[in-house]
């Protein structure tokens, strides 16, 4: 249970219509009371194309009725009721972030589905799921005419497309409209004009809002673009038109690599957004991102709920973001959010949106770059630093309502930082993995919605009546506030993460006093945060929240190449404790602890002849060129040890080691005098897989000790191996996949004759492009995939045999 504090959500369980002081927007502003009373009285429905009829039924939130003795001293007023039933055109945590807080205010929930998200988190919370299609985006998510049947078959009123898929498309926001269902997002105009690139910098530019210099035209011809991308200066930057999430976007550094970075971005961009136009701009060198959260409504009011940072990424998408923007004055934070509100207010402008800037280190000047007409991922941030729930805003502005605070009455309090959890390889280039959360253990949230704020907002300097001037707030970083963990995942133990979405597990959210507090939380949280089952980057999002340029604020677009070496270290050799655990635990796995007191279950150290039990165990490190390490292990009365390990420098012995199982992936044990429990997981190879000398075919452990994560492999025997057949083996030339993807395009043929370096095999997985590059000078001796494939990690693609040059 939740703590029942200031900070819990025990007084935020449901909507009640009160009045609020003079100079707020508005006398039927929301406020969230507890109340008692509430009946308990929905039904879901699971509805796949074979089942027609309610399979399951479980109890969900619903409102009180008429008769709830709580309504009893409330006064009619001019508050519109909330939808009913909303339909969430999304998945993973977005779909389950939005189904929180619809429960929370007594709104019935429809999910939809693809074949292969069937058992997802949100199709089970949800009170209805309807399946739409198979697990293409393209056949499914992007399905509006299957969407809106949905809708029809539900009687859902409105729609809630999250941030992705059909967010930011204004044809299916017309659809809606046209099919009488509220589009909880902005108009379809406002996504026009807004959600293109370049119709936004030019209402930008005329409104005087300082653009990055580009070609932001519609003549989208490769040599035209071309010779503007010469005139603007390399470096340039590729953007898809009506991109975002870093899709159809490449740096270009020169010339002759124009074309190439052109036509996959176009690519990209097709297959993301269904529009291939892009645009070229001047490419900053030392940028940072920093981002207005906005909010209007339908009756003319609109707000800034402050700024996030965003700079710290990879493959041009977020990974960290927070809040406020650190080392931004009041008069800079107050311009940025008077240009972002004016840019809401051109466009008339209604939910929730993000004007994204650059701000250039060099100049210190910031330029507009977009908007985001919808939801962000990141939005969570700003929940904790205002104490809002941006969703509850959505709904209750697509219901006709204003806005429930004015700007002068919106906290700015602490700060707060959100990590995102990806599957994926940070040291083979973030390449996104796939597969089965084996094991999954995170840190225990405090709190599911953010904690209300308001108590601490600090009212405004004196003086401060100017044109921006409600637009500057005092950000209060000494409120006595207790630290708050949140957690919107969409993935639980189990699930499967698959090659048609994007990768990510979950989002970590911390808030504290200040920023160097959130900073302290969130490596503690990200140290409590285990999984098993494909790579993430959760130790790398350890190293960078402990960085000391980050620690520093010394935050920018490239942080991650300028701080490169800092953020990855060579991995060490385990550590002589981490080896003794790893083989304590197969010991112990093997050995496990005798269910009765028979002899032949408590003798078990001990062989018929009498000989004490012994075994050596070979462990192989992630660095397969380094050679393997061994632990000798000799079980002693008492449930004690005896463990020597050697490795290839040096040789240790721990004497009379007691260990023990406490779970099955629990190890306590008491190492130099240090009683030390640590998570183990064994992560068996996937079955039908032959022996083989590669690490993909053998038995990974994975020791979990504080911050760092070990991975060590038991290697197969050697009669295995011989019978198995070293199968995985690679040929020098050989081009494999290095995760399940789509071959996207085959660009050799057999026979025929390549250099180093040249594209081979274009790959998409999680709607990321990867392009695998001849690793010899050769010829193709065979192609072992086809266009619109799907490949499994680790198959051969293509093999180039080599040849030598030769001497004149």
């Amino acid at each position: 249970m939740l703590p029942n504090t200031p900070r819990s959500i025990a007084a935020r369980a449901l909507p009640r219509v009160t009045t609020v002081a003079k100079g707020s927007r508005t006398a039927a502003a929301v406020n969230l009371v507890s109340r008692a009373g509430v009946a308990f009285a929905a039904s879901r429905v699971v509805t796949s194309p074979s089942v027609s009829q309610p399979v399951s039924r479980v109890p969900a939130r619903g409102f009180a009725t008429a008769a709830d003795s709580s309504f009893g001293t409330l006064q009619a007023s001019a508050h519109k009721p909330l939808f009913d039933k909303i339909l969430i055109a999304n998945r993973g945590e977005i779909a389950c972030r939005v189904i929180r807080t619809a429960k929370k205010l007594g709104v019935k929930t429809v999910a939809v589905y693809s074949e292969v998200d069937a058992d997802a988190l949100h199709v089970r919370l949800a009170d209805e799921a309807y399946c739409i299609g198979p697990p293409p985006s393209s056949e499914s998510y992007l399905r509006i005419d299957k969407i809106i049947d949905v809708c029809k078959r539900s009687g859902a009123q409105a729609v809630h497309p999250g941030y992705g898929f059909l967010s930011e498309n204004a044809e299916f926001a017309e659809r809606l409209s046209k099919e009488g269902i509220v589009f909880i997002g902005p108009p379809a105009s406002a996504i026009v004009s807004m959600g293109s690139k370049s119709e936004s910098k030019n209402i930008m530019s005329a409104a005087g809002v300082p653009v990055v210099p580009g070609y932001h035209g519609s003549n989208q011809d490769p040599k035209f673009l071309q010779k503007e991308a010469s005139r603007i200066g390399y470096p340039v930057l590729i953007k898809a038109v009506h991109g975002g999430g870093g899709k159809g976007m490449r740096i270009v550094q020169s010339d002759k690599e124009f074309q190439d970075a052109l036509e996959s971005a176009q690519r990209e961009a097709r297959k993301a957004f269904g529009n291939a136009d892009v645009l070229v701009e001047k490419y900053i060198e030392r940028p940072r991102h920093v981002e207005v959260q906005v909010f209007a409504d339908q009756l003319g009011g609109c707000v800034s709920l402050w700024e996030r940072d965003c700079s710290v990424q990879r493959r041009n998408q977020k990974i960290i973001e927070e809040a406020p923007a650190p080392g931004l004055s009041p008069e800079l934070r107050a311009d940025l959010s008077a240009k972002a509100v004016a840019a809401a207010k051109a466009v008339n402008y209604v939910g929730a949106g993000t004007v994204e800037f650059i701000f250039d280190n060099d100049t210190q000047k910031f330029y507009f770059m977009e908007m985001n007409t919808r939801l962000q991922v990141e939005h969570p941030v700003t929940e904790m630093i205002t104490g809002l729930d941006l969703v509850e805003w959505q709904l209750e502005v697509a219901a006709g309502n204003p806005l429930p605070l004015d700007q002068r009455s919106i906290p700015l309090v602490g700060h707060a930082f959100e990590a995102r959890i990806y599957a994926e390889n940070p040291r083979n280039n973030f390449l996104p993995d796939s597969g089965q959360l084996l094991y999954l253990s995170t840190p225990e949230p405090t709190h599911i919605f953010a904690p209300s704020v308001s108590e601490h907002r600090l009212a405004a300097p004196s003086g401060s009546e100017g044109a921006d001037g409600e637009f500057t707030p005092v950000v209060n970083t000494s409120a006595a506030l207790s630290p708050v963990v949140r957690l919107e995942q969409g993935f639980e133990q189990g699930a499967q993460i698959g090659v048609f979405y994007d990768p990510m597990i979950a989002k970590l959210v911390v808030h504290g006093r200040d920023r160097t507090e959130a900073l302290r939380m969130l490596r503690r949280a990200l140290e409590e945060y285990h999984v098993v089952g494909v790579a993430t980057n959760i130790e790398f999002l350890r190293t960078l929240a402990g960085n000391e340029a980050f620690v520093r604020a010394e935050v920018e677009t490239g942080f991650i190449p300028k701080h490169f070496q800092e953020l990855f270290p060579p991995i060490p050799q385990p550590s002589h404790e981490t080896l003794a655990q790893a083989a304590l635990f197969v010991v112990l796995r093997d050995q496990p602890a005798p269910m009765s007191p028979s002899p032949w279950s408590t003798l078990t150290s001990r062989r018929f002849g009498g000989d004490v039990y012994e075994r050596v165990i070979t462990l192989q490190s992630e660095d397969t060129n380094a050679p393997p390490m061994t632990v000798h292990v000799k079980s002693l009365p008492g449930g004690r040890f005896d463990v020597t390990t050697q490795t290839g420098s040096s040789t240790h012995t721990f004497a009379g080691v007691s260990a023990h199982l406490t779970s099955p992936t629990t190890l306590t044990t008491s190492l130099s005098g240090a009683l030390l429990r640590t998570t183990v997981v064994s992560q068996r190879p996937p079955p039908g897989v032959p022996a083989s000398t590669s690490p993909n075919t053998a038995e990974r452990l994975h020791v979990f000790h504080g911050a760092h994560k070990t991975t060590l492999f038991l290697p197969s025997p050697k009669w295995l191996l011989s019978l198995g057949g070293d199968v995985l083996g690679a040929a020098k030339g050989a081009l494999r996949a290095p995760m399940p993807s789509v071959v996207v395009e085959v660009r050799v043929k057999e026979g025929e004759r390549v250099e180093v370096g040249q594209p081979v095999v274009v790959l998409e997985s999680m709607k990321t492009e990867t392009v695998l590059r001849a690793p010899v000078a050769g010829v193709v001796k065979a192609v072992g995939c086809k266009k619109g494939e799907m490949v499994e990690e680790g198959r051969e693609l293509v093999d180039v045999e080599e040849v030598q040059e030769e001497k004149a």
